[in-house]
């Protein structure tokens, strides 16, 4: 057992594969890859060298307006090679939120130098976990994040994750003629891991959104570079979006990097016109050092092949967590799409018996695994390294765990810990 309690600092020294370390030299699984990025694991020494590398020969210089750097074009060419979008170019960005902010204006921007102003109002669905910054917290499907700040940015809505019927009726009722984008992930990652309710439901709602004239934009900063076992997740539904937001996964963060990729009939006006300029950059997008990291990070992908090892990752999580849907304590096990998975709570634990999330995942962190808990679940998303002797420590310990807490709750004394993850 690690000595943890929820006041103490934790202090992550270091980190190889699967694993971390503490300052005390407790040693802990990594079930979330960070927060969902680390997808090659952790202390890959070939993107270090990557990195020092580049700084050698150029450190840092911007890429606004004309200024270009050679890992910002190579990493621009080899995204739009993979990308399911027709035509795509990319705008290079720091993370996923300000992709999102990024994408967001460019579609506004776009109706409006196409002779289509009123086109502002931005569609997302509950649960829809799109970044912190300011459009990110305006369109977020959790109410959580959005309470408290004052007014966010105006003309936006959320409609249900799982219906198609939903969003045309929104459409519809805010007009298409306001609507200028619809955002939406792959696999609903933070906001409790919520596949689509049918393989066809992307399909649709691309056609919803091309029959109305609305922007479709895919979000895939969590479920992209192989965690869906393709380069951007949504491949496996067959469509081609307007757009895709990246981050995370690309250079598995090991330094920040992200981007949106952009059809070129979105890009046309900005591209090709004079007189449409997109005013919106950050200093450092491009930046040559995070772009060598996000190459050497691609290159693994593809020479370890994790596209098709997260393939059978995903149906060894999704076996391994689906043996805790008996738990007392547990109501639903979502897992099956990706690598990933959510294990909620009952209603009769956390409503009845006033158990926390939070409760479960300091007793799993004690006994050596790193989870995620959100409201109503447990969240783990591992790096694609994982292996199946890893998933089955890191189940059995959050069982362990949720027979702890719930003991605990009882009055009772828990039963053996199991292994600590030494």
């Amino acid at each position: 057992m690690h000595d943890v309690t929820r006041t103490q600092k934790f202090m992550v020294t270091r980190a190889e594969g699967v694993w971390l370390w503490d300052d005390s030299g407790d040693r802990y699984l990594d079930g979330t890859a960070s927060l969902w990025y680390c997808n090659v694991g952790h202390g890959r020494t070939e993107i270090a060298d990557a990195v020092h590398q580049q700084m050698t020969r150029l450190d840092a210089y911007t890429v606004y307006g004309d200024f270009a750097n050679g890992p910002a074009l190579e990493l621009g060419e080899r995204l739009t090679a993979h990308a399911p979008v027709v035509d795509p170019r990319v705008i290079l960005t720091c993370g996923g939120g300000e992709s999102i902010d990024t994408a967001a204006k460019l579609a506004r921007r776009y109706w409006g130098v196409t002779g289509h102003p009123g086109k502002t109002h931005l569609i997302s669905r509950t649960g829809g976990y799109h970044g912190l910054h300011g459009f990110g917290s305006s369109i977020i499907g959790m109410e959580r994040f959005r309470a408290g700040f004052g007014p966010l940015i105006e003309d936006v809505s959320v409609i249900p994750h799982d219906s198609v019927e939903a969003l045309e009726a929104e459409i519809l009722r805010v007009g298409p003629e306001n609507v200028a984008a619809f955002f939406a992930e792959p696999v609903i990652g933070a906001g409790g891991v919520y596949p689509p309710p049918g393989p066809e439901y992307f399909g649709a709602v691309a056609e919803v959104c091309r029959r109305h004239g609305v922007l479709f934009v895919v979000d895939s900063v969590i479920c992209g570079f192989a965690r869906m076992g393709t380069w951007f997740g949504i491949e496996r539904y067959g469509v081609r979006p307007d757009m895709i937001v990246f981050a995370k996964g690309v250079s598995s963060g090991y330094l920040p990097l992200g981007g949106v990729i952009v059809s070129g009939e979105v890009a046309e006006p900005f591209w090709n016109r004079p007189g449409n300029p997109f005013l919106h950059g950050t200093t450092y997008a491009g930046h040559p050092a995070c772009c060598a990291a996000g190459m050497a990070n691609l290159d693994i992908l593809e020479r370890e092949d994790l596209f098709t090892v997260s393939l059978e990752i995903e149906a060894q999580l999704d076996a391994a967590v689906r043996q805790l849907a008996d738990h007392p304590m547990v109501g639903e096990v979502r897992a099956g799409t990706g690598v990933m998975a959510a294990v909620e709570l009952s209603s009769e634990a956390l409503d009845e018996r006033g158990i926390t999330t939070a409760e479960v995942f300091l007793e799993a962190r004690s006994r050596g695994v790193i989870l995620r808990p959100v409201p109503r679940a447990l969240l783990v998303s591992p790096p694609l390294i994982i292996t199946w002797e890893q998933i089955e420590h890191l189940v059995g310990t959050l069982r362990s765990a949720l027979d702890a807490v719930s003991a605990a709750h009882d009055g009772a004394q828990p039963g053996t810990a199991g292994a600590a993850g030494d």
